[in-house]
């Protein structure tokens, strides 16, 4: 990767270099992975040793790179390389044990049954601070102290780094009190599948106070990466309030006499737009994360032939997402229907108070002047019912907070089918019928957007979704 000459930059001035180590399959590509925001970088497998050589990547702020990442194949046999160490110490008695780390990677042969280490430790050597990944679910075996003892021959600072600690609470202590013995007290809890914005933050922070010497540009790049995510964040929620917005909205004209095919074809127009709609809400946030097409095959997201198994006006759904059948059955509203009958764009609850205000002057009629005439005219409209529209939210809810939560390493499926953990933001009903009196904000116009009421809605969408509280 090429590195761009910056021209406010000393001469002398150099890359913070940070070398990822560890046993195999313990989670190193799978930390840069979740570090760049990208599924691309290196191979993940189940197998042992599937990344063979060193690889690099740069981290910058406002693109200036800060510092680079080196993902080391695996340590495969530390018992091995311990042994031979031992006999270079033995055979180079003079020499400090990184002299004798160095001694040992200038002579090892191509083919020889140490190579790989070799890699691992000459780009140690290279780095400025070593990450040591752990595998927490694996208990502290001989290996592992073999690996430690090498590492701190090089005489580099070195973070521990506790990998895949979800439910593995007791497993977590077990290796601090063997990190203890070491002397090691500076680790880092960091999982690189159930991931936080808070922990990569404090993986920055702790490179900080152990090279002294960058602190200014990691500084730089903490406040650059915490701009970054909060920015993430908020595009994934707006991207939500758009889609209720959107869905809220939209109004199907209905026949004014009864028919049966012409209702029929309005109610399966009406479906078909609230389907795609949230189709390329889905698409979009998968997007705005950084989680591709193919993600979405490998991780098994359940969307089937372009829609969401759990269909949002399939049988079961309100159960599914623990709204209340009962109720929803008693003001008619079958699961799976999606409508709501409405007379010049108010529910017909809402339509019945028009009489009252329609004497109350100009003003009024010039605000409701389209909902009047439809009253009179007997036209009505058919939208979303507010069924459909709290399934829309709460769904969209409980996958954007999977994917804020979900690092690039993540190879299990997000079930995103349920949602009856999620809560409504508070005044939902007063929101929702802000919307649909409003059709023309289906579309986003500089109108829209700057209408005070709509400004608010939007504040309140927008704040309810990102409150993980």
């Amino acid at each position: 990767m090429m590195i761009v000459s910056h021209p406010n930059r000393p001469d002398n001035y150099s890359l913070l270099n940070v070398a990822v180590v560890g046993h195999t399959n313990t989670g190193k590509t799978s930390l840069i992975r979740t570090m760049l925001r990208s599924t691309e970088f290196g191979v993940i497998e189940d197998a042992a040793g599937t990344t063979r050589h060193v690889e690099q990547a740069a981290i910058s702020a406002d693109n200036e790179p800060i510092l680079n990442l080196y993902d080391t194949p695996g340590l495969e046999d530390s018992r091995a390389l311990a042994a031979h160490i031992r006999k270079l110490h033995t055979k180079l008695k003079s020499l400090p044990p990184a002299q004798i780390l160095e001694h040992f990677v200038t002579h090892v042969s191509v083919n020889d049954p140490l190579e790989q280490e070799a890699k691992v430790i000459r780009q140690i050597l290279r780095s400025d601070i070593l990450l040591y990944i752990i595998d927490v679910r694996e208990p502290f075996l001989e290996k592992y102290r073999l690996e430690l003892d090498i590492l701190t021959q090089s005489a580099k600072p070195m973070i521990p780094v506790f990998n895949f600690i979800a439910g593995h609470n007791q497993e977590l202590a077990k290796w601090r009190q063997h990190l203890a013995m070491y002397n090691i007290h500076a680790t880092l809890e960091f999982d690189t599948v159930a991931f936080t914005f808070e922990a990569e933050k404090r993986l920055y922070q702790k490179i900080q106070s152990l090279v002294e010497s960058r602190y200014t540009p990691l500084q730089k790049l903490i406040d650059h990466r915490a701009k970054l995510w909060n920015q993430l964040c908020l595009s994934g929620a707006k991207r939500v309030t758009e889609l209720i917005v959107n869905v809220a909205c939209y109004r199907e004209s209905k026949a004014t006499q009864n028919n049966r095919i012409a209702d029929s074809l309005t109610e399966d127009r009406l479906h078909d737009f609230v389907r795609k709609a949230e189709q390329r809400c889905l698409h979009d946030l998968l997007s705005i994360f950084n989680f591709s097409e193919k993600d979405v095959a490998i991780q098994k997201i359940p969307v089937s032939n372009g829609h969401w198994q759990l269909d949002i006006f399939a049988p079961g759904i309100l159960k599914a997402y623990g709204l209340d059948v009962g109720s929803a059955a008693a003001k008619g509203a079958a699961a799976g229907a999606g409508i709501d009958l409405m007379v010049g764009g108010m529910s017909l609850g809402a339509a019945s108070a028009l009489g009252a205000i329609a004497g109350a002057g100009w003003s009024t009629f010039r605000r409701y002047g389209d909902e009047i005439k439809a009253t009179v005219q007997g036209a009505k409209w058919q939208c979303a019912d507010e069924t459909t529209l709290q399934i829309l939210y709460l769904r969209q809810k409980h996958l954007l907070k999977k994917l804020m939560h979900r690092g690039h390493a993540a190879q299990d499926t997000m079930k995103v089918d349920t949602a009856d953990t999620e809560k409504l933001p508070d005044n939902w009903s007063k929101l929702t019928s802000a919307l649909r009196q409003n059709p023309a904000w289906q579309e986003p116009t500089v109108t829209r957007n700057n209408n005070p009421q709509y400004q608010e809605i939007e504040a309140k969408l927008v704040g309810a979704l990102l409150d993980e509280g």
